[in-house]
């Protein structure tokens, strides 16, 4: 396998050196893809010998990001934000008073300068977002969510039209912590969509995932099943009001969040109808299977062995989605990992701790998220399903295989004797729902457009044709 060789090396300072106070906020531009910035805020607070820190990163709409654990010693900074799937190791420079270092992701490594000096995120322009003043009314909202004891922050957009009750969405999110807004890749797909939608007539709740933003709770320990249960709390919330048709409420879920409406449908008469974007028809062990397999650009540009690359992740999957208890499936990955370990070494930066690659790779395979969506199965959910129900795809979409998931909802939804259910694949289209030329990530952020114009058109026409 290819060595990787970063340019830009960390600058060692002596152990001598005097200890300096971090207190503050330090600011730093990490580069995910060529001459493409992400803006990281350190919030790091030095009181009683305990270093501590939190993070912001507005891109995604994300405050008080607490890691897991802040060490500095001798000049030299660790942050442990495992948590949320990284770390960071730098070190101080006394004469720019810089810290140095990189952002550590698996096996990537990353370099990533803080400074105190005042950065501001620059936005690309995103034609699509819809400016103030609104023409219909948007509320800031809160509901709980009594059987996890966590309060879910949202917006409800409500039309402004004479009306005594309106019909209503719920929007759930994709995989990965996400704000009420979906933002990802510099885009806002949910205020967007929840703009359309509100100005048809169409009342819209949307809310920050558990955890994330204002909602409380932890997300880092929830399973699609958890985010569900949210999601019927959110249902509950609508029926309380006086100004929603709690006859005619609608889910619509975007990749993870369509692959879960199924099981949000099946848990609740109040549920009208949904509508999946990108959502899954097959389970995740072999939607991972899929992804393990593709040739999209998943895997890491460093793989010169591309089969053995696939096999050993095949295995991987096979050992963390079998009937075997975690603390026995989490001595076989040790196993398997440690007889790539050289392979391993020879792919990554010298600063890089291969063992602590290892850990987080073995944690994340055996995660409570995980271990329930290689087990879970949107078609056994639509199986139940009598409702409406819209499955949109686009030919683009490099994620969640168009052709397999689809085939897959519409055999579910045909042996439920469900009548009612409309599929659609849109050409160019990507996991997004934007108009591209290969689908692949690494597009998403620099494309204009946050969601084709046409989805918006289908999804609201059809929710009108199905309100009861």
């Amino acid at each position: 396998m290819k060595k990787i060789i970063f340019t830009i090396p960390l600058i060692l300072i002596s152990h001598f050196l005097p200890a300096q106070d971090l207190n503050g906020i330090w600011y730093g531009n990490l580069e995910v893809q060529p001459e493409k910035f992400m803006l990281f805020i350190f919030h790091i607070s030095q009181e009683n010998g305990i270093t501590t820190t939190e993070i912001e990163i507005p891109s995604q709409q994300a405050k008080g990001l607490k890691v897991q654990g802040t060490s500095y010693e001798k000049g030299k900074l660790s942050i442990d934000a495992s948590n949320f799937g990284f770390k960071y190791a730098g070190v101080l420079n006394l004469e720019s008073n810089e810290i140095e270092g990189r952002f550590l992701e698996g096996i990537h490594s990353v370099p990533l300068n803080l400074s105190t000096k005042e950065i501001n995120e620059i936005r690309k322009k995103r034609p699509q977002e819809p400016v103030k003043p609104f023409p219909y009314t948007a509320l800031d909202v809160k509901f709980p969510n009594p059987k996890d004891g966590i309060v879910l922050a949202g917006t409800l957009t409500l039309p402004d039209k004479v009306s005594k009750k309106f019909p209503a969405v719920i929007l759930i999110t994709g995989s990965g912590p996400q704000n009420r807004d979906e933002e990802m890749f510099g885009h806002k797909p949910f205020l967007v969509l929840a703009d359309y939608l509100t100005r048809n007539g169409i009342a819209v709740l949307r809310y920050d995932d558990r955890g994330t933003a204002e909602s409380t709770g932890n997300f880092s320990t929830a399973t699609s099943a958890d985010f569900a249960q949210d999601a019927l709390s959110a249902i509950e919330y609508l029926k309380s009001r006086n100004d929603i048709d709690f006859k005619n409420i609608g889910i619509i879920g975007h990749s993870e969040g369509g692959s879960i409406a199924p099981l949000i449908a099946s848990h609740s008469k109040e549920v009208a109808h949904i509508v999946m974007l990108a959502g899954s028809g097959i389970s995740g062990r072999d939607l991972a299977d899929l992804q393990a397999k593709a040739e999209n650009g998943f895997r890491p540009e460093a793989i010169e062995d591309v089969e053995a690359y696939i096999e050993f992740n095949l295995k991987v999957l096979k050992i963390a989605s079998s009937k075997k208890s975690i603390p026995q499936k989490k001595k076989v990955l040790e196993h398997l990992y440690k007889s790539v370990e050289s392979n391993l070494k020879a792919m990554v930066a010298e600063d890089v701790n291969v063992n602590d690659i290892i850990q987080q790779q073995i944690n994340t395979v055996l995660s409570p998220w995980s271990q329930y969506f290689y087990s879970y199965n949107p078609a056994d959910e639509l199986r139940k399903l009598k409702i409406p129900v819209l499955s949109l795809f686009g030919t683009n979409d490099l994620q969640v295989d168009p052709v397999v998931n689809q085939k897959a909802i519409e055999k579910a939804l045909t042996k439920a004797g469900n009548n009612s259910f409309t599929s659609r694949e849109f050409t160019g289209l990507n996991h997004f729902f934007q108009e591209s030329n290969t689908g692949k990530i690494s597009e998403y952020s620099g494309i204009e457009q946050t969601i084709s114009p046409i989805i918006l058109e289908e999804i609201n026409k059809w929710i009108h044709d199905n309100i009861k």
